[in-house]
């Protein structure tokens, strides 16, 4: 039987800290890959890059990086790089700082995972709170139990984990939901040397709520954090309310597409 594949990537670039220690951590189960951007791409959601060619740079066996964002590694891994054979597993991180709540849509670490999915390969994205007492091997350890777990067990079709380790020694695991946030000022109005308006996005600070069961109440209470996600944003719950309701809109349209 063929050792399995593992294909780890990131949103903070090839030489961060985060995925060196996590591709140490899971040498040993198998045929690691190590497909990062050249340089740190946080928040950078799901883009991939359609306007200019992608280079690469071998840096060892299976050691690339890419200019490119982190879906970027991901499809080029799977569709050229891994010899046609698809990776058993994608593990993205170890990313400096969680993603949880709302910033999983912008978190290049969990779009990274995503594209995996999309593509037919299970996947876990793993986050570490930032302060003193932080650490990455002990994320990188916990990573790999699930990554073992996955490999022997599989994910449901369509789902990820989405990991989130808090510094210092975790009280436990807890299986959450995804969390609320909203920034208190998310955009700041500045003036550049030149007298000219430049906004910095992201100047305020996060204030989340205090919600049990969720991501970030779990992980800021000292707990591993595991949230699955699914691909199907579907909100069912308002599609059942709009098929009940009917409203006027649906049967606003003739079959030629004309208004009625």
């Amino acid at each position: 039987m063929a050792k399995p594949r593992i294909l780890v990537t990131n949103d903070d670039g090839y030489t961060s800290e985060g995925i060196q220690v996590l591709a140490d951590a899971l040498e040993g189960m198998g045929e690691i890959w190590v497909v990062a951007p050249n340089r740190e791409q946080s928040a950078v959601s799901h883009a991939l890059t359609l306007d200019r060619p992608l280079r690469i740079e071998r840096l060892g066996e299976r050691r690339i990086s890419v200019d490119g964002t982190p879906t970027d590694c991901v499809a080029i891994a799977i569709s050229n790089l891994m010899d046609g054979r698809l990776p058993d597993l994608v593990v993205s991180g170890i990313n400096f700082g969680f993603n949880m709540g709302a910033d999983v849509h912008y978190s290049g670490t969990v779009s990274a995972a995503f594209e995996g999915v999309i593509l037919g390969v299970p996947a876990i994205a793993v986050s570490l709170g930032v302060g003193e007492g932080l650490s990455f091997h002990l994320a990188a350890k916990f990573a790999r139990e699930v990554s073992e777990w996955i490999l022997e067990h599989g994910l449901s079709k369509n789902t990820l984990l989405n990991i989130n380790v808090p510094v210092g020694t975790p009280l436990g695991v807890k299986l959450t939901r995804l969390g609320v946030r909203r920034y208190t000022e998310g955009v700041v109005e500045a003036r550049d040397p030149r007298g000219r308006r430049i906004y910095w996005i992201g100047g305020g600070q996060p204030i989340w709520e205090p919600i049990p069961e969720t991501d970030f109440h779990e992980a800021n209470s000292g707990y591993v954090s595991v949230t699955p996600l699914h691909l199907d944003m579907t909100d069912r719950r308002s599609l059942k309310k709009f098929r009940e309701k009917s409203p006027s809109w649906i049967d606003s349209m003739d079959r030629s597409g004309v208004s009625k």
